[in-house]
């Protein structure tokens, strides 16, 4: 074999174990394990652990076949420096490429949680005590926990999940509303308030703002609210000094933009119907008409 012919079959066999290096390469990141898996198994990646230990543990569960090419995967990528805490749901028909794309968009195993409009903060507690976790809500809170359905990572802090609806609230009540408040000479927490007291009373967004604008005039020259859902508001006149719910968007929306109308009185029925009146003597005949019995 003379000196020129060596030299090829070298580069020859080079390039023959760089393709098969390449192929190899692309098989373990792209072809799953197994496609017709269905079964899932959570996999849990602890804060601070690097690319090494992951794929370790990858292999360790069979999820992967060579642990040492995730982590040059990972490098060479740049996908080492984004990989997140937390616990995932893998299965064997995923790639590693798959994985890893998990792993760096914190696509995490999430609770559902859902909060009720209307609720106040002893509900919300009780909630969570259903579901064996013990959250103490402060008073100061009360109004300001946004009622929607909600998706936190698997453990997270009582904290963490009410500072989560805190935040939801603070987006609903967004820079239009803030700027509306002010323009009316009124509080946050007036336009709160109020939106709490036609959460617990009235069902739907037409009734509320009718509501809302009755009761807004009768604070204005000084009438008792006497909603029901409030009994302080027979004993005292104004508002009451915190919310007593959780209002929905639908309520702050009619509390802050009420439909002006000639009612002053209004009733709920069993049903749920809502009976607007123009004086007292017609809201007590509808009264003696809707609640008699009740």
């Amino acid at each position: 074999m003379t000196l020129f012919d060596y030299k090829k079959f070298w580069v020859k066999t080079i390039l023959f174990a760089g393709f098969m290096f390449f192929l190899i390469a692309f098989i373990e990141i792209f072809v799953p394990i197994d496609s017709r898996s269905s079964k899932e198994i959570t996999f849990s990646i602890e804060k601070g652990a690097g690319s090494r230990e992951i794929g370790y543990n990858l292999q360790m569960q069979g999820l992967i076949r060579l642990s040492p090419l995730f982590r040059i995967y990972t490098l060479t990528t740049g996908v080492s420096l984004k990989l997140q805490a937390g616990d995932y749901f893998l299965s064997k028909r995923m790639s590693m490429f798959t994985m890893a794309q998990k792993f760096t968009t914190g696509d995490i195993i999430q609770e559902k949680f859902t909060i009720i409009e209307g609720w106040n903060s002893k509900d919300i507690e009780n909630y969570f005590a259903q579901r064996g976790r013990a959250i103490e809500i402060s008073p100061d809170l009360e109004g300001y926990l946004f009622p929607d359905t909600y998706y936190i990572k698997k453990n997270a802090s009582n904290e963490e999940i009410i500072a989560v609806m805190r935040a939801n609230f603070e987006k609903k009540f967004n820079n239009d509303f803030r700027k509306e408040t002010l323009l009316q000479g009124k509080t946050i927490a007036q336009i709160v308030t109020m939106a709490s007291l036609l959460e617990k009373e009235l069902q739907t967004s037409q009734d509320k703002a009718i509501a809302a604008g009755i009761l807004w005039k009768r604070l204005s020259i000084g009438m008792a609210l006497q909603v029901d859902a409030a009994p302080i508001t027979y004993q005292e006149r104004g508002l009451p000094s915190n919310p007593i719910a959780n209002p929905g968007l639908d309520s702050l929306k009619a509390s802050l933009y009420p439909q002006d109308s000639p009612y002053w009185y209004y009733l709920s029925t069993p049903k749920g119907k809502t009976i607007f009146s123009k004086t007292l003597e017609e809201h007590n005949i509808a009264k003696a008409k809707y609640l008699k019995g009740y």
